[in-house]
């Protein structure tokens, strides 16, 4: 039998599926076509495992028997259709680490507040005293866990990428917080193809378990409606009242799970705003089907701290305060960002667009920001979009020019935001070393 497993990317998911299959006795190769981090090389090499760098060998990889695959590869590149031609699998990390493990598995997927949602359910399951990992697109990776730790449960972060190469993998609690379009370079600029690969987190779920679903997501409400799904269906919401699932009247959130009941002021949550107000529903109704008391989910819930690169206040400098928001990688992340202001911004925008759409951030715009400071290689489609509505737009080139020139343009009691509404590759390493950058730069003025 041919057990060759062929590992495409030495990321962190990559070299973590790596070290799985060797341990499970495959014969492992993995091949990137980049150069590996020094750690990620040391770690192949502890554990004897193949690898190359600077290349992919067809020939190396068309000889494996299953192929696990970084989400960062398209699916539609030559050689991964060579290898559906052949009709060997190509499945991602999750997919092929879940198979090694029963621990239950809490899922949560959404184009905004994924990995907020998923650290807050997290931090809550760890203060309740549970065995408990944390994975997916956050944390190390899945596959590295179930090869060296034993947990009885796994918090999972999954992306669309992600999900696409899931297929046999079963959810116990999945959680779907919204829809907007995102990522559509990646899926044919058909949203539908977008929204069943959110949807595929749903996938072999059975009737214990349960699915939670934003009821006041449109997206998402209209694609339920039209699938079967086994899986208990738990509706958060801020509009309506409901028997089961969670809802916010305003000034309470309240949560009810079977005859298991929890309710807390809103102004107590350590996450304000509209949007953590869905995220914080999502979290405690995970904890209600975990058994997880009132007292530890009100706890929890009151004193989470968010995640770095997400709405963090960075420093107030001469009466100017900056604000990190370089996770917002998308235009809904952005519009939840601008939306949050009640001070003039100075916005910092720009990157690697992904087929974005602004024309929902408009008005915001309009009324909101004084100033555009456009930080990315290209930036014709920021200035042909709002050139008629802020005053002025600059273009720069390094984070460190993007807030030198927001400290001229700002005046005490002004806000400079970054939140750049596109992904960071074309002149940073990835989101979080924009964000550091950036948290540099404010430091040393």
């Amino acid at each position: 039998m041919n057990n060759r497993l062929v590992i495409l990317g030495g990321g962190e998911s990559g070299v973590g599926a790596a070290v799985l299959a060797q341990k499970k006795g495959y014969n492992v190769f993995l091949s990137d076509s980049g150069t590996l981090q020094p750690g990620a090389r040391s770690l192949l090499e502890q554990y004897g495992i193949a690898y190359e760098e600077g290349q992919h060998s067809l020939p190396l990889i068309m000889s494996a028997s299953q192929v696990v695959k970084s989400p960062g590869i398209p699916d539609h590149i030559p050689m991964i259709e060579d290898l559906n031609r052949q009709g060997i699998p190509v499945i991602s990390e999750i997919e092929f680490a879940a198979r090694y493990t029963k621990a239950r598995k809490i899922c949560i997927t959404g184009s905004n507040g994924k990995t907020t949602t998923t650290s807050l359910i997290y931090y809550l399951l760890k203060n309740a005293g549970l065995n408990v990992g944390l994975a997916g697109n956050v944390g190390q990776s899945f596959a590295y866990q179930v090869a060296t730790q034993e947990y009885d449960i796994y918090v999972l972060e999954l992306s669309s990428f992600q999900l696409d190469g899931m297929y046999d993998f079963r959810a116990d609690i999945a959680i779907l917080l919204n829809i907007t379009p995102d990522h559509l370079d990646r899926y044919h600029h058909d949203l539908q193809e977008y929204i069943k690969a959110k949807f595929r987190i749903t996938q072999n779920m059975r009737e214990e378990d349960c699915f939670i679903f934003c009821k006041d997501d449109e997206i998402t409400v209209d694609h339920l409606n039209k699938i079967v799904l086994k899986a208990k269906t738990l509706p958060i919401t801020q509009q309506t009242v409901i028997p089961q699932g969670a809802y916010s009247d305003g000034e309470q959130m309240h949560v009810k799970y079977g005859e298991d009941e929890f309710t807390m002021f809103i102004n107590e949550l350590a996450l304000q705003g509209k949007h953590n107000v869905y995220n914080s529903m999502a979290a405690a109704l995970s904890a209600k089907i975990m058994n997880i008391s009132n007292p530890v989910i009100k706890e929890s819930l009151g004193s989470f701290k968010n995640i770095p690169h997400r709405l963090e206040k960075v420093a107030k400098v001469r009466g100017v305060l900056y604000i990190n928001d370089s996770k917002a990688t998308n235009v809904n992340s952005v519009w939840y960002a601008l939306d949050s202001m009640d001070t003039p911004v100075v916005w910092i925008v720009g990157g690697t667009d992904k087929g974005n759409d602004y024309e929902c951030l408009f008005d915001l715009v309009r009324n909101k920001v004084k100033a555009l400071i456009c930080l990315g290689v290209n930036n014709a489609k920021l200035h042909r979009d709002f050139a008629d509505k802020v005053p002025v737009i600059y273009d720069v080139h390094s984070a460190e020019e993007a807030v030198n020139k927001a400290y001229e343009l700002a005046v005490p009691g002004d806000t400079v935001l970054l939140s750049p509404a596109c992904a960071s590759f074309d002149l940073f390493k990835n989101y979080e070393d924009r964000g550091n950058q950036f948290k540099e730069a404010v430091r040393k003025l």
